[in-house]
């Protein structure tokens, strides 16, 4: 494989007052390197025989139990499309729900112990896997992308 090591080209111009404006094509450039990352998300999952929506869910509860409206918020979901989601997880053993005895209204989630094995499991594979998708970079540009992406606010939601 070809390491490439970024040679200073630059795909945006900076303006007097210091904003910055991007090149034509730089967002299709964004929107490729996403649809890479899900496809390898994807095909990582598949490994763990999960929905990349399955995993997510599994990798936020590998860490101990969440409410149902902590969840919704975190993956981005309805509540209606989260209890479908938890349905189909629950089906198969990986979850469970359980209700506040203080407050009936408040609904847990938490991963049963095999939940909890997978949810470590695909968070190990993706966390290890995933970078590959910059394997065309040069280690010192990788370290550089992910010094940016860890800059950038809110990216860390949800736990994959």
């Amino acid at each position: 494989m070809n390491v490439r090591k970024y040679d200073g080209a630059r795909n945006h111009s900076m303006k007097e007052n210091g904003q910055v404006t991007l090149q034509p094509g730089f967002g299709d450039k964004l929107l490729g390197l996403s649809a890479r990352i899900q496809r390898r998300h994807i095909q990582i999952c598949a490994e763990h025989d999960l929905t990349p929506a399955q995993s997510q869910l599994l990798c936020t509860l590998k860490d101990g139990p969440r409410r149902m409206t902590e969840l919704a918020a975190q993956l981005g979901m309805a509540k209606p499309a989260l209890s479908q989601l938890i349905d189909r997880i629950e089906a198969r053993g990986l979850v469970r729900r359980t209700t506040s005895e203080q407050d009936r209204r408040v609904v847990t989630l938490e991963a049963t112990p095999e939940g909890q094995k997978i949810g470590r499991s695909v968070y190990e594979d993706v966390d290890a896997r995933l970078p590959d998708v910059l394997a065309a970079l040069s280690p010192e540009d990788q370290q550089r992308f992910a010094d940016l992406v860890t800059a950038i606010p809110h990216i860390n939601c949800p736990r994959i």
